[in-house]
C-alpha cells in the first residue's frame, strides 16, 4: 500500500514536472523553429544564390543558438550577477563603438563584424539592460518608492542604452528598450507618478526625432493611408492570396522578388501566403502560450532578481512578436523587426536562443529552492 502510494506521488510529480511552464515554452519555440524553417526553404526559392541559402544560415545559426541556450541554461545567475555593470559596460561600449566604426546598411549604422560575417550589438544589448536593471532594482527594492534611487538612477540606465540605440538610428530597438524597462521599474514599485510624465516625455523625444526626418515620418504613418508603401502592399497582398486554406508550400509568388525582406521582417507574410490562415492564427497562438506560460511560471521566483530577470526576457520574446504581426498586417507602424525563432537573421537567433536558455535555467533553479508559487518573489537576497 505504502509503495503503491510512493510510486503514484512520484508519477504525479514526474506528469507536473513535464507540465512545466518552461517546457510548455520550449515546446511551442521548438514549434515557431521547425515553421521557420520550412517557410525559410520555401523563401529562399527565387533567390539567386540558390535554394539552400537562406536554410543553410539559419541551421548554423540555430546550431550557435542551441550552444548558448544549453550554455544560459547551466549558468549559475546568482554568480553572473556580480558582473552586471561590468556586462551592462561592455553592451555600452559596443554600442558607442558601433557608432564610430560600424558598418552602415541603408543609411542605418548597427552592425560590427568583417566581410560576410556581422552581429547586431543591440539585439544583445536588449539582454544586458535587462541584467543590468534586473540587478539594480533588486539590490534597491527597499527605496524604489524614492525618486532618486526608484526613479532617477534606473532610468538612466534605459536612457544610456536607448539613447546609443537611437543614434544608429533604431528607433524599434530603442522603443522596445524603454517600453521593457519602464514595464520592470513599475512591477519593481516605482511610481506612477514618476513613470507617466517620464513616458510622456520619452514619446515627445521620439515624435520630435521622427517628425525631423521626413523619410521616417512616412513610413511611420504610412499604415493609416490608403497609399501604402509596396512592401506593406505586397505583404498584404500575401495574405489576401493565401486566404484560409493556403496556396500551398512553395506555391506563393511574393517570395519570388515580389515582397522585399520576405525570409526577415515579412516572413509572416509568406506564411499566410503558402499556409493560410490557420498557420497565421497558430503562430499568434503560440506568442500566446508563451506568454501565459511564462506568467504563470513567474509565481515561483525566489528573488526579485529573478522575477525581473525572467519577465525581462519575456519580454523581449513576446513584444517583438507583437510589433512583428502587427507591423505587417498594417496595424502599427512600419519599423523592421524580426519575428523571433522564425525570421531568418543571425543577431536575432542567438539572443532568442540566450533569453530561451534563461527562462530554461529558471525551471532548473527555481524547482530547487523548494518555495510556495510567490512566495520568495518580492524577497531578495543581495549579492
Amino acid at each position: 500500500m505504502v509503495a503503491s502510494a510512493q510510486t503514484t506521488v512520484s508519477r504525479r510529480a514526474r506528469a507536473a514536472s513535464l507540465v512545466n511552464p518552461a517546457n510548455i515554452i520550449l515546446l511551442c519555440a521548438l514549434a515557431l523553429v521547425a515553421l521557420g524553417l520550412t517557410i525559410l526553404f520555401s523563401a529562399s526559392a527565387g533567390f539567386k544564390k540558390g535554394p539552400y541559402f537562406y536554410l543553410n544560415k539559419q541551421l548554423i545559426g540555430l546550431l550557435a543558438a542551441t550552444v548558448l541556450c544549453f550554455v544560459a541554461s547551466r549558468l549559475n545567475l546568482d554568480y553572473l550577477r556580480r558582473y552586471a555593470w561590468w556586462i551592462g559596460g561592455a553592451c555600452l561600449v559596443l554600442l558607442a563603438l558601433v557608432l564610430v566604426v560600424g558598418i552602415s546598411v541603408n543609411g542605418s549604422r548597427r552592425w560590427l563584424g568583417y566581410g560576410s560575417f556581422r552581429f547586431q550589438v543591440s539585439e544583445f544589448a536588449k539582454l544586458g539592460l535587462v541584467f543590468c536593471l534586473a540587478h539594480y532594482l533588486a539590490l534597491n527594492q527597499t527605496r524604489i518608492a524614492e525618486f532618486k534611487r526608484g526613479f532617477l538612477y534606473p532610468g538612466g540606465i534605459i536612457g544610456a542604452f536607448a539613447l546609443l540605440t537611437l543614434l544608429e538610428p533604431d528607433f524599434g530597438v530603442s522603443a522596445l528598450m524603454v517600453a521593457v524597462g519602464m514595464v520592470l521599474m513599475f512591477l519593481a514599485g516605482a511610481r506612477w507618478r514618476f513613470i507617466v510624465p517620464a513616458f510622456v516625455a520619452v514619446s515627445a523625444v521620439f515624435t520630435i526625432a521622427v517628425i525631423q526626418n521626413p523619410n521616417r515620418l512616412r513610413r511611420m504613418t504610412e499604415f493609416l493611408s490608403e497609399e501604402k508603401s509596396y512592401q506593406l502592399r505586397q505583404g498584404l497582398a500575401a495574405f489576401a492570396a493565401g486566404g484560409v486554406e493556403g496556396a500551398g508550400l512553395g506555391q506563393g509568388r511574393q517570395q519570388l522578388s515580389y515582397l522585399p525582406e520576405a525570409h526577415t521582417d515579412y516572413i509572416f507574410s509568406v506564411v499566410g501566403e503558402e499556409l493560410g490562415l490557420f498557420f497565421t492564427l497558430a503562430v499568434v497562438l503560440c506568442f500566446t502560450v508563451i506568454l501565459i506560460a511564462g506568467l504563470f511560471h513567474l509565481r515561483r521566483a525566489p528573488s526579485l532578481f529573478h522575477f525581473l530577470l525572467v519577465l525581462g526576457s519575456l519580454l523581449l520574446i513576446c513584444v517583438q512578436a507583437i510589433i512583428n504581426v502587427g507591423v505587417v498586417t498594417a496595424v502599427l507602424p512600419t519599423k523592421g523587426m524580426s519575428l523571433p525563432f522564425i525570421s531568418a537573421g543571425l543577431s536575432n537567433l542567438l539572443l532568442m536562443g540566450l533569453l530561451l536558455g534563461i527562462i530554461l535555467n529558471s525551471q532548473r533553479r527555481w524547482g530547487r529552492a523548494g518555495l510556495p508559487a510567490g512566495a520568495g518573489a518580492m524577497r531578495e537576497v543581495r549579492a
